[in-house]
């Protein structure tokens, strides 16, 4: 059963526009943005969000990690005024803060559903995978206010989707629909309204199956190749196959399969 989380730090005694639950017997940590009914992301709570995916990752209780919102919208966005108010100094620490997600050791999950605009949808594509409900809209909408997107929206997208559909996105500032979405391999799947959470909550599931240390080693693999040559990518994927070769998880995958069973990973 889920429980709020207890953070010792104390720059997170009280959270700013979000709440965090564990629940230790299936793994799972949940970081849910709750300030409805936009979810509107202030600037201290990007600094916030960063200490939290820091604090989960070295949390033994945590495998999962589940990103959310509270209500029918994920997050219209950034607090507009913040803008003006935050110091050049905060702000050049905007992407780096929304790139915590993909920092962490661990699989992070982005549950999307209604407006997922601006630092919305820039700190779900810092996600590992992206499960989006029917009534999901993507967007980066900086072009209206006169300005670009300045968390590593642009980049990220360009890296998925290339450079062609991301001017379109981020030029025209434009909506894209979670069918869409799922289409052009920005989410990994798009489920009707009513199945968000439980199609989230079986890839929780299955995620669990899989080694812990298997899982922490392809997600750094990958997200360090994604800008190599090719021959070094193979090269890093051929170091890392190596040294899961000394696993325990490993010798327990061939044991278990060989055995016809399900394998019991301990992480080592």
């Amino acid at each position: 059963m889920s429980e709020p989380y207890s953070f010792t730090d104390p720059r997170l005694a009280t959270l700013d526009g979000f709440k965090v639950t564990i629940d230790p017997a299936k793994q799972r940590a949940d970081v849910i943005l709750s300030r409805p009914p936009y979810n509107v992301v202030s600037m201290g709570q990007r600094d916030q969000l960063r200490l939290v995916f820091e604090t989960l990752d070295e949390d033994d209780r945590v495998r999962i990690i589940v990103l959310a919102g509270e209500g029918e919208h994920f997050s219209s966005g950034g607090n507009i005024k913040g803008f003006m108010e935050a110091s050049p100094e905060h702000v050049s620490k905007l992407a780096w803060n929304i790139a915590a997600p993909a920092r962490c050791s661990k699989p992070v999950i982005a549950a999307n559903r209604g407006y997922t605009f601006g630092v919305g949808f820039e700190i779900s594509l810092a996600c590992d995978f992206r499960i989006v409900s029917e009534t999901c809209r993507y967007a980066l909408p900086e072009q209206k206010l006169g300005q670009i997107p300045g968390s590593g929206g642009s980049a990220r997208l360009q890296k998925i989707v290339g450079v062609t559909r991301t001017k379109d996105i981020v030029m025209r500032s434009k909506r894209i629909p979670g069918k869409t979405a799922e289409a052009w391999g920005i989410a990994t799947e798009c489920v009707a309204d009513a199945d968000l959470e439980k199609t989230v909550d079986a890839l929780v599931d299955e995620l669990l199956e899989f080694s812990p240390m298997a899982q922490r080693t392809a997600k750094k693999m990958l997200n360090e190749t994604d800008d190599a040559f090719l021959t070094t990518a193979i090269e890093l994927e051929g170091l890392n196959y190596s040294r899961l070769r000394q696993s325990e998880d490993f010798k327990e995958g061939v044991e278990a399969f060989h055995e016809k069973r399900k394998p019991n990973f301990t992480g080592r």
